[in-house]
């Protein structure tokens, strides 16, 4: 590498530094908003984040750091390196960036700021129409964004590569389509199969909820002093730093879905956990795609969290914890509750056969709001709709329905079908650590899970976001996503009873 190529690399470090601090401030801010912020003022807050994110991305459009990339040629940093991976990231940032007027990022960031709490609002009250204005108002401003990138075949494509980078709406159609047609027939084998899981259903109460969550990401493992939990109104993780993460959960009183949840939730904070230190300052240094990031979140869910191993050894903690509803209920009849395929309202809490076809319908409720094929005010009807079609679930009102999820309050437009394919390669990933820790089942049993996180971190975390998402899944498992392996998981736990 030439003293020329060495300066400007050198440069372009220290702007891309202050840029990922930037929105690592930026996510603070809205951690802050959703955990303790007092209501009143969000005001204030939509104005403080805008203006994080047109700083923000005033740095990343500054034609300086287009000279930059200039002067850099490619070929002559190592194939694979870190800064190989940071000029490739910064150039394909840069390059959408640039195509974006930083008056309408602004724009962006106040609308998804201002939304939450309508949202919020709205849910408590099931009253969509609170929520419509501000709705319209988000999905106006995506319809803008899209503009800014010229006509499009597909102007979906735009907002989901801000979440997959590089998949397009056809290639997810095509994996969606696959899924589909086999859990349309799986779930309606099981649906009626009789599983009793009234003891899930009861009084559990808050404080211990609270004790068990610490216990569990306490055990699961991570560094002293860099990591708390909060309630707030729709778990997310976030932070500011890998030595900073904060992830959150919601409690109900009369169920252990915060347990899950929470568990969900590590798995979004482990990988930010592990990035490496030597880019953790830089845009390569957190998760390749929310599609990666949602494989590691549904591993510690379902893979380990809904797994006849931990539960092994986490069962007799939890009766002692909560005598009264699992003081005299086998094993057996627990894992078999937990793990009831039963068509319901509500994403977050979904079984992993159902969960799917949740995911399905709101990718293709996007599609038809991005394309102008449903109105808006409408959108709680053909909510339902498709309810009935997929799930044969009746929606009672809008607060199970069409306002459950904070995404579209939030601007994230183009996120949901992540959720589907980060569980499809979480299969792909833990098949893999199976093969190269084949007793793993054996460690989990023991409540020893330094094995499982360490091989995360090396064949996954450890590449933060220098390759592209398919590359980073290749580079873990040797193949890019592909539902199979999924498929066959679902229809191997599914298919008949475990011997606990």
């Amino acid at each position: 590498m030439n003293a020329t190529v060495a300066d400007a690399l050198a440069h372009l470090k220290t702007r891309m530094a202050d840029l990922h601090g930037l929105l690592d401030v930026a996510n603070f801010l809205v951690w802050d908003q959703r955990v303790i912020m007092p209501p009143a003022g969000v005001g204030h807050r939509a104005q403080h984040i805008a203006l994080v994110q047109r700083i923000a991305h005033e740095k990343l459009t500054d034609p300086e750091v287009g000279r930059l990339l200039d002067e850099i040629d490619a070929g002559s940093l190592e194939p694979g390196s870190d800064d190989a991976g940071l000029v490739r990231l910064v150039r394909r940032m840069h390059a959408k960036a640039v195509q974006v007027p930083v008056e309408l990022r602004g724009e962006m960031a106040v609308a998804s700021a201002e939304a939450n709490p309508v949202w919020v609002k709205a849910k408590e009250t099931n009253d969509f129409a609170l929520f419509l204005g501000p709705l319209e108002r988000n999905v106006e401003l995506r319809h803008r964004y899209i503009e800014c990138f010229g006509p499009q075949d597909e102007p979906y494509d735009v907002l989901l590569d801000d979440f997959e980078p590089e998949m397009k709406t056809e290639d997810v159609t095509r994996i969606f389509d696959e899924v589909k047609a086999e859990l349309v027939p799986l779930i309606a084998e099981l649906r009626d199969r009789e599983v009793d899981d009234s003891f899930l259903h009861g009084h559990f109460p808050l404080d211990r909820q609270v004790a068990l969550d610490h216990e569990v990401v306490e055990m699961f493992g991570h560094r002293p002093d860099s990591w708390r939990i909060d309630p707030t109104e729709h778990p997310f993780a976030s932070g500011a730093g890998i030595d900073d993460i904060r992830i959150t959960t919601h409690y109900y009183e009369d169920s252990l879905k915060s347990l899950f949840s929470t568990m969900h939730e590590y798995g979004h904070g482990l990988y930010e956990h592990q990035i490496p230190r030597r880019i953790a300052h830089l845009p390569i240094g957190t998760g390749a795609s929310l599609g990666l990031h949602e494989s590691q979140s549904r591993m510690w869910e379902n893979l380990v969290g809904r797994s006849i191993p931990f539960w092994r050894f986490m069962y007799p903690r939890l009766q002692e914890i909560f005598p009264g509803q699992f003081g005299n209920v086998e094993l057996e009849r627990f894992y078999a509750g937990i793990n009831r395929v039963q068509p319901s309202l509500i994403r977050i809490r979904a079984d992993e056969v159902t969960y799917g076809m949740h995911v399905i319908l709101r990718f293709e409720l996007e599609q038809d709001i991005v394309n102008g094929r449903v109105a808006l005010r409408d959108l709680p009807q053909r909510w339902a709709e498709k309810m009935d079609e997929y799930l044969g679930v009746e929606v009672p009102d809008d607060a199970n329905g069409v306002l459950q999820d904070t995404h579209w309050a939030s601007g994230l437009i183009g996120y949901f079908s992540t959720y589907l394919l980060g569980t499809i390669m979480s299969v792909q990933i833990w098949e893999k650590i199976q093969e190269e820790i084949p007793d793993l089942d054996e460690r989990i049993e023991r409540g020893e899970f330094a094995a499982l996180r360490e091989w995360l971190a090396d064949n996954v975390h450890v590449h933060g976001r220098k390759f592209t998402p398919q590359e980073t899944l290749r580079r873990a498992t040797g193949s890019t996503i592909d539902a199979k392996p999924y498929l066959a998981y679902l229809k191997r736990k599914y298919g008949a009873p475990v011997t606990a």
